[in-house]
């Protein structure tokens, strides 16, 4: 990894994160960045490439959460210093990574980099996608009863991550299999679902 690019990141683009949702601080892209860099040293991947990408991938939070994934890919493409280390030709697939990893997209991603981002954000901790659903529903109905928020939630868990579900695992990678496996076994178990939601509610 060149030092000044590591420098370049740490300094002025992993900061900006801490102005996100909680479930998309900085620790989400320090995370994002290390399984990349695991993921990209098992597919061949170029690994700075691989860094930025992950660095970079919802940094267009700070606009909407709709057209993010746009967003970063413009705010990565746009951003002049990367050209000391990347030429035009890997800024643009790194653009194209980075619009390829939202989860609902309907299209497998373009390239082995969109892919490898796109599984390292599927960051499926049981508890912690269960909490992070509860929060969002929370924030779209500020005024929610538990039974509000946790119809919301469950209703997405659904639609998101059960069996048939929008989400895609591009690589299958042994840590998201497990992962997703041990959380549908939570969301068919609805009587266990609704307890972990009673237990985010009842610390709000």
């Amino acid at each position: 990894m060149n030092p000044k690019l590591e420098q370049y990141i740490e300094q002025s683009i992993l900061p900006q994160y801490e102005s996100f949702d909680g479930g998309h601080k900085r620790d989400h892209a320090e995370a994002v960045i290390q399984e990349s860099l695991l993921l990209a040293r098992q597919h061949g991947a170029d690994e700075q490439m691989a860094y930025v990408i992950a660095a970079y991938h919802d940094l267009g939070l700070r606009f909407d959460r709709e057209t993010h994934h746009i967003r970063s890919g413009e705010i990565l493409l746009a951003d002049q210093t990367l050209r000391q280390w990347f030429s035009e030709e890997q800024l643009l697939l790194m653009r194209d990574a980075v619009e390829d990893h939202r989860a609902s997209g309907k299209n497998p991603p373009r390239t082995i980099y969109g892919a490898i981002v796109a599984e390292a954000d599927r960051q499926i901790i049981p508890q912690t996608v269960i909490a992070r659903t509860m929060a969002y529903s929370a924030k779209l109905y500020p005024d929610g009863d538990f039974e509000t928020l946790y119809a919301r939630s469950r209703e997405h868990l659904l639609e998101k991550y059960a069996e048939g579900g929008y989400m895609r695992l591009w690589l299958n990678s042994e840590r998201n299999v497990r992962s997703l496996e041990e959380l549908r076994a939570i969301i068919r178990d609805e009587p266990r679902l609704r307890a972990l939601c009673e237990e985010w509610y009842t610390n709000l």
